[in-house]
């Protein structure tokens, strides 16, 4: 039985197809100016304190690496060894393991790839990592758009500063209903609505 299309591996296949679906979705975005990945970024909890969660969240790098990211390794890792793993099995057993216990063998890798990347990762791209900062301590700060038209109802994305001096990069859509930000332009943070930032021009651009 092909190893990729047998029963015991349809885990495997689903994890490669969320690999493809959130490229796509990702492009797609990038088409309309719109950020998936900020998106879920915005979803994820601060990282603050000592608890349990937190510090699973940050062994995972959440909050220094984006979250998209993440995903992204968890499933190529989940992917490739769970396939190495039924391979292995069919060549020592003469068949595959129940897809159950496979997907369950395969999570252990998947969350040591992303902690082992990730570390990688967040040393390549030290400007995506964040501070433990309330999403409401960057409003007031000014920053530029970097990617996109920002208009009511079509967010672009902006580059910001915060008081550590981390860059962050937010979704944001005009304060007032006619105006229209295009790359490059300068703005100031006024108020967080959802998952978006609403923001003027920038009164004082010296503030950049």
């Amino acid at each position: 039985m092909n190893l990729f299309t047998a029963s015991e591996t349809v885990p495997f296949g689903i994890a490669f197809a969320l690999i493809v679906a959130i490229g796509l979705i990702e492009g797609f975005g990038m088409l309309v100016s719109l950020s998936p990945s900020n998106l879920l970024d915005h979803l994820m909890p601060d990282i603050d304190g000592d608890a349990g969660l937190d510090r699973v969240l940050g062994w995972l790098h959440i909050g220094k690496v984006p979250s998209l990211v993440l995903l992204l390794l968890f499933l190529s890792g989940y992917m490739l060894f769970g396939y190495a793993l039924q391979m292995v099995a069919h060549g020592l057993l003469g068949s595959y393991l129940p897809a159950w216990v496979a997907g369950l063998v395969a999570v252990p890798p998947a969350m040591a790839t992303v902690r082992g990347l990730g570390a990688l990762i967040a040393h390549i791209i030290p400007r995506d990592e964040t501070s433990a900062v309330s999403e409401l301590s960057l409003i007031g700060r000014a920053g530029t758009v970097s990617t996109g038209i920002a208009r009511r109802g079509l967010a672009a994305q902006a580059r910001v500063r915060d008081s550590h001096g981390r860059t962050h990069y937010l979704m944001v859509e005009p304060d007032v209903d006619d105006e229209v930000f295009e790359e490059g332009a300068q703005v100031l943070i006024v108020r967080k609505a959802g998952a978006f930032y609403r923001c003027i021009a920038n009164p004082h651009p010296t503030l950049l």
